[in-house]
């Protein structure tokens, strides 16, 4: 196939006047970016896949307290491409061995006042990534006032994509929380319903090719990013925190003493199954901590919170949870809100004793906040401060306790942002997992801290719970997941109900909640069926789920479309699983390959005749099998 060859040209003729570079491609050749001039003197950059366009020329730089690196820039100097490849685990995600490999090049501008900064670009065989580092000696002291980068689609591009809500408003004022609605399958350049703008990751279709734009690589010393509401003609730009989304009297945006150096932008490409396996997430992440991998322990959990709300947060009713996790072969049990208050901790120390003995571990709820919100839920404002923290998660370790939920934080600003960072360094120090709700998008932290099992950053299952237009949408939302929100990193969606929600009429099959099981990642997967519902089922059902694997070695994606359908393979060691689940309102029959799974024998589980029903045949993997998923219905099969 003919390549198209991209030129790094220079941006003023008294620097590198005649220069030209061939183009920075991926190591298979099939992409290729291209570095050049943009209007008002500043510089930009495009994509191609297989000489097709898949993002316009888009605008890069930053806006300095002091200095303007985004116009007026001048290409001082191109270095020569080099390989970086990297080898990495991962316990909690959609492969465990990662090798990531990519053609790097740094371009280093200056602007009218000679001062410096780089722009180094990475281009993998699944798409391309970019960071800015500024350690211009001149200005010791580096503040971020804006970040011009933008993303230009093709004006025919389609995007599936999630509005970010207003800080402070919602419920006890707890967003923004990534817990909307996708808006699916709209123009590009459609304006955000928020004012606030649009979460990362967003996905797009840009002719043959799917995009997903997102970041990682956050230390704590950058804000989380967004993209703004409004993209006149498929431009996107970054979009910064509001005002409101700090930790109290501390700052909003990137400052620093020394080098500035930003998170990675990156963009998946390619066929939608290339993006949906892409590991860039945390390809781009920083390397993990040291942390005793006894303790790294994905699983899952039984929660009764989901379905039976805060009056079940009592003594009586948790020793009933552990009971349940035991029987299932699970965990963990989860103890959620005001558990200090209604149980205390010499009654939870009781239940850990419990757990323990019938090798149950125990996860206790917290309230991230101090003022920034009205939420009453307890334990609240224990984990403020370095002194709280460890005092806090001293006195967990030694009862036993083995993670934390922490919830209810304020957004995205940099002070929030080192807030995770330091309680994840304070949970690590205490040997603690953690799991965030009411909380922003991980961006890779999974990989740089393998205590992190889970977030939420989701509009969750427990949505379902309290109106029935959300359990009406939830078919199409849970479709989307896969595709967007779990494309990179962890997903506390905290799947699969078989019985009754209380007030409201389910609209998915049993069929489609057994496929959530398989078809999330999440580190620990807390399911929301309880005792009861799960003594509706067949035994194949609760036998399956008390085998299933607590990580995956290998994920790829079958056949799927956003918001519509999704077939995802995974595998543990040498059996794999399927799941798949139809959103439409119509049968859907799929000829599904299994060949790459080997010839093996196994068993779909999928939906009965009778509402709520399950049924189970034989099947053998090496050929093209036809399934049939009945609207909003599901399967599951295991090789």
């Amino acid at each position: 196939m003919m390549k198209t060859c991209f030129t790094v040209v220079a941006l003023a003729a008294s620097a590198m006047a005649t220069a030209s570079q061939p183009a920075l491609t991926s190591p298979d050749r099939h992409i290729s970016v291209s570095v050049l001039p943009a209007a008002g003197g500043g510089l930009a950059y495009s994509i191609s896949r297989d000489g097709k366009p898949v993002l316009l020329a888009s605008d890069l730089g930053l806006q300095l307290q002091g200095a303007d690196l985004a116009s007026a820039l001048t290409l001082a100097a191109a270095s020569k491409p080099r390989v970086v490849s990297d080898q990495y685990e991962m316990v909690v995600g959609k492969k465990r061995s990662i090798s990531y490999r990519a053609n790097e090049q740094t371009f280093t501008v200056r602007n009218a006042q000679r001062q410096a900064m780089d722009i180094v670009f990475r281009v993998s065989n699944d798409g391309v990534a970019f960071r800015y580092v500024v350690a211009e000696p001149s200005l010791p002291h580096k503040k971020l006032i804006q970040e011009r980068t933008t993303f230009a689609l093709p004006p025919a591009a389609k995007a599936w994509m999630q509005p970010i809500a207003v800080a402070q408003t919602g419920w006890g004022r707890t967003n923004p929380s990534y817990e909307e609605h996708y808006q699916m399958d709209i123009p590009v350049g459609t304006v955000s319903p928020s004012p606030a703008g649009w979460v990362f990751p967003a996905l797009f279709k840009s002719g043959d090719n799917w995009v997903a734009v997102s970041e990682a690589g956050m230390d704590g010393s950058f804000q989380a990013s967004r993209l703004a509401p409004e993209s006149a003609g498929g431009k996107y730009s970054i979009g910064n925190p509001m005002a409101a989304e700090v930790y109290p009297e501390r700052g909003l945006m990137a400052e620093v003493d020394g080098t500035l150096t930003s998170p990675w932008r990156l963009l998946a490409l390619g066929p939608l199954q290339t993006v949906t396996n892409s590991t860039l997430g945390t390809d781009l992440a920083a390397p993990a901590i040291a942390f005793d991998k006894q303790l790294v322990k994905p699983g899952h959990a039984s929660w009764s919170w989901a379905l039976m709300k805060d009056d079940a947060t009592v003594y009586d009713v948790q020793k009933k949870f552990i009971d349940y996790a035991a029987d299932m072969h699970w965990d963990y049990t989860l103890i959620d809100a005001d558990w200090d208050r209604k149980i205390g901790y010499e009654k939870v120390k009781e239940l850990v004793d419990y757990a323990a003995a019938k090798k149950v571990g125990i996860l206790l709820w917290y309230n991230s906040s101090g003022p920034w919100n009205s939420t009453e839920y307890s334990p609240k404002s224990q984990l403020l401060t370095h002194e709280q923290r460890v005092a806090e998660f001293k006195r967990l370790h030694d009862m036993g306790v083995k993670g934390v939920k922490v919830d209810f934080f304020n957004g995205d600003a940099q002070s929030m942002i080192a807030y995770y960072v330091s309680i994840l360094r304070d949970a690590a120090d205490a040997g603690l997992l953690v799991n965030f709700h009411g909380a922003t998008l991980p961006r890779g932290w999974t990989r740089t801290w393998p205590n992190l099992m889970t977030m939420e950053a989701v509009r969750g299952m427990e949505f379902t719970t309290f109106e029935q237009a959300d359990e009406d949408k939830m078919p199409t939302h849970a479709a989307m997941l896969p595709f967007a929100r779990n494309l990179f990193d962890p997903m506390d969606f905290t799947p699969m109900v078989f019985g009754d929600i209380p007030k409201i009429k389910r609209t998915s099959s049993n069929g489609f909640e057994l496929a959530t099981s398989v078809l999330y990642i999440s580190g620990i997967q807390h399911f929301a069926e309880i005792p009861e519902g799960m003594a509706t089922v067949p035994a194949y059902v609760k036998s399956f789920l008390q085998e299933l694997p607590r990580s995956w070695d290998d994920s790829r994606l079958v056949d799927g479309y956003p918001g519509q359908y999704a077939v995802i393979a995974r595998r543990s060691g040498d059996t794999w699983y399927f799941a798949g689940i139809n959103a439409t309102e119509s049968d859907k029959t799929l000829t599904l390959d299994l060949s790459f799974a080997g010839a093996k024998q196994g068993v779909v589980i999928g939906d009965g005749d009778a509402e709520r029903s399950f049924n189970q045949r034989g099947i053998a993997a090496g050929k093209k099998v036809a399934v049939t998923i009945k609207p909003h219905g599901g399967f599951v099969i295991k090789l």
